[in-house]
């Protein structure tokens, strides 16, 4: 199940669960739509994997299945792959 992180690993955006700016890697590595497509130029720079959309859990499954509350950020910013 996806951990859907609560923000941009680059500029430490808030990502709720429901939003549609979040872009992932395959690792799960997630990034708000400006940065994804921005400076890492639509690549993950911890794997070079491409960065896609999200996909939003629907809410009635949020109770059982709550998002991850572990910030993963980048103070430095992040560099494309």
């Amino acid at each position: 199940m996806l951990d859907l992180r609560p923000g941009c690993e680059c500029c430490d955006k808030d990502l709720p669960p429901d939003s549609s700016e979040a872009r992932i890697c395959s690792f799960e590595c997630t990034f708000c739509a400006s940065c994804a497509d921005g400076v890492l130029g639509g690549r993950c720079p911890n794997c070079g994997g491409e960065l896609m959309p999200r996909p939003r859990r629907p809410a009635n499954k949020l109770a059982g299945n709550p998002p991850s509350t572990k910030r993963v950020y980048k103070p430095a910013g992040c560099k494309a792959a």
